[in-house]
């Protein structure tokens, strides 16, 4: 399992790779927070619906990488303080 585990690991490292160069701020002069707000929430769900259809299907790998990133998906909702935790 180790080999499989480290073989995703490098197939998304490789994946995420270019995402990360050349990321640049920008910030739109009138965001519209209703609706980033609802696309998150969108986001978050469904990746956190295909993490436990994964985990069903006994493929844990891509079920902790759903998951990690419904996690993010509300980490950043939360740091654009478009969520709020109960």
């Amino acid at each position: 399992m180790s080999d499989t585990v480290k073989g995703k690991v490098e197939e998304y490292l490789a994946k995420a790779k270019p995402l990360f160069e050349g990321v640049e701020v920008t910030v739109p002069e009138k965001p519209d927070l209703e609706s980033i707000a609802h696309e998150f929430k969108e986001m978050a769900f469904g990746y956190l619906s295909d993490a436990k259809h994964f985990f069903e299907d006994g493929n844990y790998v891509n079920s902790l990488a759903a998951l990690e990133y419904a996690e993010g998906w509300l980490d950043a909702g939360k740091m654009l303080g478009v969520f709020k935790e109960k």
